[in-house]
């Protein structure tokens, strides 16, 4: 793994939907999706970039759903957690694959396959080049795995986290059903919560803020995106402070 010191950013949380782990399927895996995201994962790995993922469990189960189904709100959630840690075990086994050392750590202890997560050794196996996925949310109900993207940022001292999408930035609308709906280019927080933008929920947005962490919303099926934003490219939409939103 070589080190540039021209790198914008040297320590990333990428916070990846259950969703997106999906790609073309309806449900599940899309392997051949994953194999992809692997590959942009490793790109920005090898420039020197300590890469730390967070995981959503949509493309499995969704707790809010089942909620709405019978199922209690805290049952659901903690299934939900539950989902989160199938991808990523996935995940980590097409990155090993290739030959990268991958950690994953849950918020859930379940030590037959994954390490709890403890901080310092999470940011240990950063420095020591390992990719990390955090599982398991926040390990508590009635918060998503965005809000678990934004702790664990916070907690590693990340320093910008990557919300990974379906679409190329945060727009007005939605821009798959308005195709004239204007894209930001640069947001500062406070916007990402007055527009009531449903991007990350505002519990996350707060967390971002209140530690100068940027989110950066971009689109993950652009190939070297991740590579883009890492050295300094304009991709997606960048969201953070006054004075860091007018400079991008």
């Amino acid at each position: 793994m070589n080190s540039d010191s021209s790198l914008r950013f040297k320590r990333i949380l990428l916070k990846l939907s259950g969703e997106a782990l999906a790609g073309a399927l309806s449900w599940g895996i899309d392997v051949r999706f994953l194999d992809y995201l692997s590959e942009e994962v490793i790109k920005v790995r090898n420039l020197g970039v300590e890469v730390a993922i967070v995981v959503g469990g949509g493309n499995i189960f969704r707790g809010r759903s089942a909620d709405k189904d019978g199922i209690s709100r805290v049952t659901a959630d903690y299934m939900g957690m539950l989902a989160t840690v199938i991808n990523a075990l996935a995940f980590q086994d097409f990155l090993e694959s290739k030959g990268v050392p991958t950690r994953v750590q849950t918020a859930i202890e379940m030590r037959a396959i994954a390490e709890p997560y403890i901080r310092r050794r999470a940011i240990r196996h950063l420095e020591k080049g390992r990719i990390v996925i955090f599982a398991a949310g926040t390990g508590n109900p009635y918060f998503s795995t965005d809000t678990a993207a934004a702790l664990r940022a916070a907690e590693i001292r990340a320093e910008a986290v990557l919300k990974a999408t379906k679409v190329d930035g945060i727009y007005e609308a939605d821009p798959l059903l308005h195709k004239n709906a204007i894209k930001f280019e640069k947001l500062k927080y406070l916007d990402l919560l007055n527009k009531g933008l449903k991007v990350m929920d505002s519990t996350a947005v707060s967390l971002c803020m209140e530690n100068n962490i940027p989110i950066i919303v971009f689109s993950i099926s652009e190939p070297d995106s991740l590579v883009k934003i890492v050295t300094g490219h304009q991709i997606g939409t960048f969201v953070g402070r006054e004075e860091d939103a007018r400079q991008g």
